[in-house]
């Protein structure tokens, strides 16, 4: 097993134990998409599309994980980073590959974050 995977598993089983799922919300200031209340093009698409509310969900998760684990100005720079990309992500409207792209670069992006996260812990 990789150790991002490794480091996956072991923050899920951690944060199931001590940490209720709400806190998980209001410290990483970004979920899933309600697909009730989707008002633009690229919500719209997300929701209607299974592959890409599965790509929604994944990318909620790791960035739930990874800002729980880091230190604060390092959250804060993960924060922006995600609100200028749900901007790229909105701009492409209802393009299902665009937005596959933007999920797949955003996703790679937070991976990487965990692989150096992983490397530097105490695990």
């Amino acid at each position: 097993m990789a150790v991002h995977q490794r480091l996956v598993v072991l923050v899920v089983l951690l944060g199931s134990a001590i940490m209720p799922a709400s806190c998980l919300g209001q410290t990483a200031s970004y979920a899933p998409l309600n697909c009730s209340k989707a008002s633009i093009p690229a919500e719209k698409a997300i929701c209607g599309n299974y592959d890409l509310g599965q790509d929604e969900a994944r990318l909620a998760t790791l960035y739930g994980l990874l800002t729980s684990l880091v230190a604060m100005g390092h959250r804060g720079d993960i924060i922006d980073a995600q609100q200028k990309w749900i901007v790229v992500r909105n701009a492409c409207g209802s393009d299902v590959k665009c937005l596959t792209g933007a999920y797949q670069a955003r996703t790679a992006n937070l991976s990487r974050q965990f692989d150096a996260l992983a490397k530097r812990g105490p695990f």
